[in-house]
Protein backbone atom coordinates (compact mmCIF):
# COMPACT_ATOMS: atom_id res chain seq x y z
CA UNK A 1 0.00 0.00 0.00
CA UNK A 2 1.36 3.40 -0.98
CA UNK A 3 1.86 6.20 1.54
CA UNK A 4 -0.97 8.24 0.00
CA UNK A 5 -3.32 5.25 0.32
CA UNK A 6 -2.31 4.76 3.97
CA UNK A 7 -2.99 8.43 4.68
CA UNK A 8 -6.40 8.23 3.00
CA UNK A 9 -7.26 5.09 4.98
CA UNK A 10 -6.16 6.72 8.22
CA UNK A 11 -8.26 9.81 7.44
CA UNK A 12 -11.29 7.65 6.62
CA UNK A 13 -10.97 5.92 10.01
CA UNK A 14 -10.63 9.29 11.74
CA UNK A 15 -13.83 10.46 10.03
CA UNK A 16 -15.64 7.24 10.93
CA UNK A 17 -14.67 7.52 14.60
CA UNK A 18 -15.79 11.14 14.73
CA UNK A 19 -19.05 10.32 12.94
CA UNK A 20 -19.68 7.38 15.30
CA UNK A 21 -19.35 9.67 18.31
CA UNK A 22 -21.99 11.98 16.84
CA UNK A 23 -24.29 9.11 15.74
CA UNK A 24 -24.07 7.56 19.22
CA UNK A 25 -24.93 10.92 20.77
CA UNK A 26 -27.62 12.18 18.38
CA UNK A 27 -28.83 9.14 16.47
CA UNK A 28 -28.92 8.58 12.72
CA UNK A 29 -31.52 11.25 11.97
CA UNK A 30 -29.83 13.87 14.16
CA UNK A 31 -26.44 13.45 12.51
CA UNK A 32 -25.51 15.83 9.70
CA UNK A 33 -22.55 15.92 7.35
CA UNK A 34 -21.97 19.54 8.41
CA UNK A 35 -21.60 18.56 12.05
CA UNK A 36 -19.24 15.69 11.25
CA UNK A 37 -17.11 17.98 9.09
CA UNK A 38 -17.05 20.71 11.76
CA UNK A 39 -15.92 18.23 14.40
CA UNK A 40 -12.93 17.35 12.23
CA UNK A 41 -12.23 20.95 11.18
CA UNK A 42 -13.00 19.98 7.59
CA UNK A 43 -15.36 21.38 5.02
CA UNK A 44 -18.51 19.42 4.22
CA UNK A 45 -17.21 19.10 0.65
CA UNK A 46 -14.02 17.42 1.89
CA UNK A 47 -16.10 14.57 3.36
CA UNK A 48 -17.36 13.75 -0.12
CA UNK A 49 -13.81 12.90 -1.14
CA UNK A 50 -14.00 9.95 1.27
CA UNK A 51 -17.72 9.11 1.25
CA UNK A 52 -20.39 9.45 -1.45
CA UNK A 53 -23.09 10.83 0.86
CA UNK A 54 -24.51 10.53 4.36
CA UNK A 55 -25.95 7.07 3.64
CA UNK A 56 -22.52 5.84 2.57
CA UNK A 57 -20.88 7.35 5.66
CA UNK A 58 -23.45 5.84 8.04
CA UNK A 59 -23.14 2.47 6.30
CA UNK A 60 -19.35 2.61 6.69
CA UNK A 61 -19.75 3.56 10.38
CA UNK A 62 -22.02 0.59 11.01
CA UNK A 63 -19.76 -1.71 9.00
CA UNK A 64 -16.72 -0.46 10.93
CA UNK A 65 -18.33 -1.21 14.32
CA UNK A 66 -19.97 -4.50 13.37
CA UNK A 67 -16.79 -5.75 11.68
CA UNK A 68 -14.85 -5.08 14.89
CA UNK A 69 -17.46 -7.01 16.88
CA UNK A 70 -17.34 -9.90 14.37
CA UNK A 71 -13.56 -10.05 14.62
CA UNK A 72 -13.70 -10.20 18.43
CA UNK A 73 -16.27 -13.02 18.32
CA UNK A 74 -14.20 -14.95 15.78
CA UNK A 75 -11.15 -14.61 18.04
CA UNK A 76 -13.18 -16.02 20.95
CA UNK A 77 -14.29 -18.99 18.87
CA UNK A 78 -10.74 -19.72 17.72
CA UNK A 79 -8.98 -19.17 21.05
CA UNK A 80 -7.03 -22.25 22.08
CA UNK A 81 -7.03 -21.28 25.76
CA UNK A 82 -10.82 -21.43 26.02
CA UNK A 83 -11.82 -24.72 27.58
CA UNK A 84 -15.57 -24.75 27.19
CA UNK A 85 -18.46 -23.53 25.08
CA UNK A 86 -19.81 -21.89 28.23
CA UNK A 87 -16.70 -19.74 28.63
CA UNK A 88 -16.73 -18.79 24.97
CA UNK A 89 -20.43 -17.87 24.99
CA UNK A 90 -19.88 -15.84 28.16
CA UNK A 91 -17.20 -13.79 26.39
CA UNK A 92 -19.40 -13.38 23.32
CA UNK A 93 -22.30 -12.10 25.41
CA UNK A 94 -19.95 -9.65 27.13
CA UNK A 95 -18.66 -8.42 23.77
CA UNK A 96 -22.17 -8.01 22.38
CA UNK A 97 -23.33 -6.14 25.46
CA UNK A 98 -20.32 -3.83 25.28
CA UNK A 99 -21.18 -2.81 21.73
CA UNK A 100 -24.92 -2.66 22.41
CA UNK A 101 -24.39 -0.32 25.37
CA UNK A 102 -21.35 1.71 24.32
CA UNK A 103 -21.88 1.93 20.54
CA UNK A 104 -25.63 2.07 20.92
CA UNK A 105 -26.83 4.01 17.89
CA UNK A 106 -24.41 2.66 15.32
CA UNK A 107 -24.75 -0.92 16.58
CA UNK A 108 -28.52 -0.51 16.81
CA UNK A 109 -28.72 -0.31 13.01
CA UNK A 110 -28.20 -4.10 12.99
CA UNK A 111 -31.68 -4.58 14.46
CA UNK A 112 -33.73 -3.01 11.65
CA UNK A 113 -31.31 -2.19 8.83
CA UNK A 114 -34.12 -1.93 6.28
CA UNK A 115 -35.24 1.29 8.00
CA UNK A 116 -31.81 2.91 7.77
CA UNK A 117 -30.38 1.68 4.47
CA UNK A 118 -31.37 1.86 0.85
CA UNK A 119 -31.05 -1.19 -1.41
CA UNK A 120 -27.45 -0.43 -2.33
CA UNK A 121 -26.32 -0.86 1.28
CA UNK A 122 -28.96 -3.19 2.64
CA UNK A 123 -27.69 -6.52 1.28
CA UNK A 124 -24.09 -6.06 2.54
CA UNK A 125 -25.47 -5.15 5.98
CA UNK A 126 -27.79 -8.16 6.02
CA UNK A 127 -24.94 -10.43 4.92
CA UNK A 128 -22.68 -9.23 7.74
CA UNK A 129 -25.57 -9.53 10.16
CA UNK A 130 -26.18 -13.16 9.09
CA UNK A 131 -22.49 -13.92 9.57
CA UNK A 132 -22.61 -12.31 13.03
CA UNK A 133 -25.64 -14.40 14.04
CA UNK A 134 -23.96 -17.51 12.63
CA UNK A 135 -21.10 -17.10 15.12
CA UNK A 136 -23.61 -17.49 17.95
CA UNK A 137 -25.11 -20.52 16.18
CA UNK A 138 -21.62 -22.03 16.04
CA UNK A 139 -20.95 -21.73 19.77
CA UNK A 140 -24.41 -22.95 20.77
CA UNK A 141 -24.06 -25.98 18.48
CA UNK A 142 -20.58 -26.61 19.89
CA UNK A 143 -22.04 -26.58 23.41
CA UNK A 144 -24.84 -28.95 22.40
CA UNK A 145 -22.29 -31.28 20.80
CA UNK A 146 -20.11 -31.32 23.93
CA UNK A 147 -23.11 -31.87 26.20
CA UNK A 148 -22.75 -28.49 27.96
CA UNK A 149 -26.02 -27.14 26.51
CA UNK A 150 -29.28 -29.01 26.17
CA UNK A 151 -31.35 -26.82 23.81
CA UNK A 152 -33.10 -28.62 20.96
CA UNK A 153 -33.35 -25.70 18.51
CA UNK A 154 -30.01 -23.81 18.53
CA UNK A 155 -31.09 -21.25 15.91
CA UNK A 156 -34.26 -20.34 17.79
CA UNK A 157 -32.30 -20.07 21.00
CA UNK A 158 -29.77 -17.79 19.27
CA UNK A 159 -32.66 -15.56 18.22
CA UNK A 160 -33.83 -15.56 21.82
CA UNK A 161 -30.35 -14.56 23.05
CA UNK A 162 -29.71 -11.82 20.50
CA UNK A 163 -33.28 -10.51 20.82
CA UNK A 164 -32.80 -10.10 24.58
CA UNK A 165 -29.32 -8.62 24.25
CA UNK A 166 -30.43 -6.13 21.60
CA UNK A 167 -33.54 -5.07 23.50
CA UNK A 168 -31.37 -3.89 26.41
CA UNK A 169 -30.85 -0.69 24.43
CA UNK A 170 -34.53 0.14 24.85
CA UNK A 171 -34.63 0.11 28.62
CA UNK A 172 -31.16 0.45 30.11
CA UNK A 173 -30.14 3.85 31.48
CA UNK A 174 -26.56 4.99 31.94
CA UNK A 175 -27.44 6.19 35.46
CA UNK A 176 -29.78 3.35 36.34
CA UNK A 177 -29.86 1.25 39.49
CA UNK A 178 -27.41 -1.31 38.03
CA UNK A 179 -24.09 -0.65 36.33
CA UNK A 180 -23.56 -1.96 32.79
CA UNK A 181 -21.24 -4.71 34.07
CA UNK A 182 -23.85 -5.88 36.58
CA UNK A 183 -26.51 -6.04 33.86
CA UNK A 184 -24.14 -8.01 31.62
CA UNK A 185 -23.36 -10.46 34.44
CA UNK A 186 -27.07 -11.06 35.00
CA UNK A 187 -27.65 -11.71 31.29
CA UNK A 188 -24.77 -14.22 31.25
CA UNK A 189 -26.09 -15.96 34.38
CA UNK A 190 -29.67 -16.31 33.14
CA UNK A 191 -28.80 -17.28 29.55
CA UNK A 192 -26.43 -20.01 30.71
CA UNK A 193 -29.01 -21.26 33.20
CA UNK A 194 -31.61 -21.65 30.44
CA UNK A 195 -29.12 -23.35 28.09
CA UNK A 196 -28.41 -26.06 30.65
Amino acid sequence: MRISEKRAQKKREEILKSALAIVNKKGYEGTTMEEIAAGLLMTKGSLYYYFKNKDDLIFQCHNFVLSKAVKEHEQCLQAESVESAEETLTKMIQIHMHYALHEKESFNLIIEPQKAYKAEYLEPVLQLRRHYAGLFDEIIERGVGSGEFTVQEPVIFRQFILGGLNWVQQWVKSRGRLAYDEITDLFVKYILKILK
